[in-house]
């Protein structure tokens, strides 16, 4: 299958154009607006609706995959082609095979390139959100999510920006 990361729509092109390639089917977490990503999936690349789910539960990298890894699991999804940004990937993965790992899936990177609009990410930024993955593992809570009801200084709501 095709997982794309929501985040800007040269991604969902990227997996739409994937997926009327090899037959696969595609989940979008987090995408543009259901009326572009139909008509994008649906209309530009002729894909039956069944082929293209659309999910809108994900708030950020790390609930891109636990909002979906269980129903993934379920579905007996084994291997997946993770389709996000170039500067977004490293995170992206760690993050992903962390999760999906948990679960026996595994991921294929496919990155977009995003040219001029890169926005290189550090180290904190990803080993921060590979750090809430291991503990989302663990416990089946985001850290941070809890963090922010709790006031732990450090990981509330001011250091989320």
């Amino acid at each position: 299958m095709i997982l794309v990361l929501g985040g800007d729509v040269a991604r969902e092109q990227r997996a739409a154009a994937l997926a009327a390639r090899q037959g696969l089917p595609v989940v979008v977490s987090g995408g543009s607006n259901p009326e572009y990503a139909r008509w994008l999936f649906e209309q530009r690349q002729g894909l039956p609706p069944s082929q293209v789910q659309l999910d809108y539960r994900a708030r950020d990298t790390l609930s891109n995959f636990t909002s979906l890894v269980d129903d993934l699991r379920r579905a007996r999804i084994r291997h997946a082609l993770l389709v996000t940004s170039s500067d977004h990937m490293d995170r992206a993965l760690l993050v992903g095979r962390i999760v999906a790992g948990s679960r026996g899936i595994h991921l294929t990177p496919e990155s977009v390139d995003c040219a001029d609009r890169c926005q290189p990410e550090g180290r904190r930024k990803i080993w921060g959100d590979g750090l809430r993955a291991a503990l989302w593992v663990l416990s089946g809570r985001d850290l941070k999510s809890w963090a922010a009801t709790q006031r732990v200084p450090g990981l509330g709501p001011a250091a989320a920006r």
